[in-house]
């Protein structure tokens, strides 16, 4: 599989400036050399990085790391990557690592893409997910939705055969724009039995935030779908 590149100049996120708080802050200060990534350009050796040989998850977009702090801690004979632009989110996450005594997550504090172009070796991954991503829910902001043709050249450049791509959101069209997306991708096959979406997946906790919303009656697509065999 060949080395993806693709220059993206159209930002999927907005940075917000929000206040680390007493406790994301010791965390950073006491866990990120050992738990954090620093910035750079050379590809990161996977199984030196946790230690051991193992499938490993990547998490775009993690926001305070609360279910993926569940997903480590239930499934320790995995590895998780979590990505996240926002700081307070990273150091919450790094709370949790602490508190619940997690070795098999490392964190990094950095735009995902540049990531995943420069630092994931091509079919390093056997999972990548992307949950509740924004939705950039007016028409003329749809060119900055993550889930774009190239981004899921990307993903399927990183994933192994095999590998699964997960995504969930609580916008319909954004579903939708992703179902679209994905099934014009000849590297993807799509997981459900009655496509293009899928039962939520015990592996993806349920959120505090989402639960919430199911009780309003909002829907959540989930949409799952494995790399296929180059």
């Amino acid at each position: 599989m060949r080395n993806v590149q693709h220059p993206r100049t159209i930002k999927s996120f907005v940075l917000r400036q929000s206040r680390v708080t007493k406790g994301q802050g010791e965390a950073l200060a006491a866990l990120w050399p050992v738990f954090g990534i620093e910035k750079g350009d050379t590809p990161l050796d996977l199984p030196t990085l946790f230690g051991r040989d193992a499938p490993v998850t990547v998490e775009i977009g993690f926001g305070n790391g609360d279910s993926l702090a569940q997903m480590a801690q239930e499934a320790p004979e995995r590895d998780f990557l979590g990505i996240e632009v926002h700081t307070p989110g990273v150091g919450h996450l790094l709370k949790l690592i602490g508190e619940k005594g997690l070795q098999n997550v490392r964190v990094m504090n950095t735009d995902a893409i540049d990531i995943l172009q420069k630092r994931i070796p091509p079919n390093a991954l056997d999972r990548v997910q992307l949950f509740f991503p924004d939705p950039w829910h007016k028409t003329r902001h749809h060119k900055r939705r993550i889930v774009q043709p190239e981004f899921a050249a990307l993903i399927a450049s990183r994933l192994r055969d095999g590998g699964v791509f997960h995504m969930a959101t609580d916008w319909e069209n954004y579903a939708e724009h992703m179902a679209a997306v994905m099934q014009t991708s000849p590297s993807f096959q799509n997981l459900a039995e009655n496509p293009p979406y899928s039962p939520r997946p015990d592996t993806r906790p349920l959120t505090k935030f989402e639960n919430r919303g199911l009780n309003l009656g909002h829907g959540v697509w989930d949409l799952l779908y494995q790399r296929q065999p180059s």
